[in-house]
């Protein structure tokens, strides 16, 4: 592993632990040259998720990407951001666990949605006004109307 500091390829391994419930090791090392202390983070690979769009066009699933438009929805809310990473965590493990190598961008929408309902309606809100692509405020209303009877 690379020294951040003087880029030396050696270093030793001081304490190593389970990190993000057992599914990354956290390690503490040294630099065997200049002495630095950092941390790594080792991770299983894990095959790569295509979103399908739309349009038809198809993307690599963007942890960051989904984090940002997340982001977006929770702006001026009181919703810590370990939250909002939280919700990517989840909407990832479950299009893990569906199996599938490719996902709709609508599915994805779905997930995140059902995961705001819980947390937030006003990201709820904001997070169906782009997904959804509202037309006009009748459209926006219904799915205002739809949400409150979930709710209930």
């Amino acid at each position: 592993m690379q020294c951040p500091t003087c880029k030396n390829n050696g270093s030793k391994v001081i304490d190593s632990r389970p990190s993000d419930d057992g599914k990354s090791i956290r390690r503490r090392r040294e630099c065997e040259q200049c002495g630095t202390r950092f941390t790594t983070f080792e991770r299983t690979e894990q095959s790569a998720i295509l979103v399908v769009k739309k349009n038809g066009n198809r993307e690599e699933f963007s942890r960051e990407k989904l984090l940002r438009g997340i982001r977006r929805a929770c702006e001026k809310r009181p919703i810590p951001a370990e939250v909002q990473e939280s919700v990517v965590s989840q909407v990832e493990r479950q299009i893990r666990d569906d199996g599938k190598s490719e996902v709709d961008s609508t599915e994805i929408g779905k997930y995140v949605m059902d995961q705001l309902a819980h947390i937030d309606d006003v990201a709820y809100i904001r997070f169906a006004s782009v997904y959804r692509e509202f037309k006009d405020i009748g459209v926006f209303m219904e799915e205002m109307k739809a949400f409150e009877e979930k709710k209930k």
